[in-house]
């Protein structure tokens, strides 16, 4: 089972990565500390809530990327990794 997240734990890490996608990585402590500097004011249990959404996130967004790249054909596995 997946853990469940409210509407606003997923709106506002896509808008945060939507207004800044180059500084996070799929990397959940990284990602933690650029949310951290980038929201003041809430909860570490509502922080880390965010910070993992984008983390997924990310890691959602990287492999449709490289599904897309493939069904397309333009590039194959080996050329991706």
């Amino acid at each position: 089972m997946g853990s469940i997240r409210s509407t606003t734990v997923k709106r506002i890490a896509e808008d945060l990565v939507n207004a800044s996608g180059a500084s996070f990585t799929k990397d959940f402590n990284s990602n933690r500390e650029i949310v951290k500097s980038m929201i003041s004011g809430t909860t570490k249990k509502t922080l880390n809530s965010i910070a993992g959404y984008v983390t997924r996130y990310m890691i959602k967004k990287e492999t449709r990327r490289k599904k897309e790249a493939e069904d397309a054909g333009l590039v194959t596995e080996e050329q991706l990794n």
